[in-house]
């Protein structure tokens, strides 16, 4: 689904930072934790603001790329850079105008579970926690379907996520009915309020069981500071 700009708060806070050089808070409330910031201008970070795990990511790309959620493009940026062939994609028209204007050569507003599979990649690449839009360990299922009908015979899938195990303080107060990482979300900006939408993190060993089971072999390449990690997907 294309986000119409009334439910789109991220793809507006982007935009008018882009045009304006300013934006208003832009709010995340979750099911699990109290409502936060995100800091609009760190969305067009460069290279050198980017996390360790951002660049080890960016540099292990390969051929051609798609760039899953690309908010504002800073990594189709930099790769473009870079002399590679790269593809960002988004579901909110408005950040992908952000993207265009930004230079990124190709891009489209579209679905990533949508996404026509005519063409097929050496890479997808799913930074800031992409592998979310998954939504639920059992979404899982249908990301790697779509992931089987985009990458070529010897592609790559290069994603980060987090272990959110740290946010509970003992296993009773981690859900019975779901998986821990798990988030139901619901984002604003202004008077802009998205409709709720699932969200995944998931832990390493959780994401090579789950990979295996769709034929992915998976190895973690990088760890953050705070929970956080790199993987490496291929197809067995």
């Amino acid at each position: 689904m294309i986000l119409p700009s009334n439910i789109d708060p991220m793809g507006s806070a982007i935009s008018d930072y882009h045009k304006n050089g300013k934006a208003s808070k832009l709010w995340v409330h979750s099911d699990i934790t109290d409502k936060h910031e995100i800091p609009v201008p760190y969305l067009f970070r460069t290279y050198n603001e980017m996390p360790n795990i951002e660049q080890v990511a960016l540099n292990k790309c390969k051929g051609n790329i798609l760039d899953i959620g690309a908010a504002t493009g800073s990594h189709s940026l930099w790769l473009q850079e870079k002399g590679m062939s790269v593809t960002a994609i988004d579901i909110s028209e408005l950040a992908v105008e952000t993207i265009n204007n930004r230079g990124v050569k190709t891009t489209l507003a579209v679905d990533f579970f949508e996404f026509p599979p005519k063409q097929k990649f050496d890479t997808l690449l799913l930074l800031m926690n992409g592998i979310g839009i998954a939504g639920s360990i059992n979404g899982l299922k249908e990301f790697f379907s779509k992931c089987k009908e985009l990458l070529k015979t010897n592609g790559q899938i290069l994603l980060d996520s987090s272990d959110l195990n740290y946010m509970f303080d003992d296993e009773d107060e981690k859900p019975m009915d779901k998986y821990y990482g798990e988030v139901r979300y619901v984002m604003n900006y202004r008077d802009i309020i998205s409709d709720p939408f699932n969200w995944l993190f998931i832990d390493y060993s959780t994401l090579k069981t789950e990979a295996f089971k769709y034929a992915f072999q998976c190895e973690k390449i990088s760890e953050g500071e705070h929970f956080d990690y790199l993987a490496r997907l291929t197809m067995k």
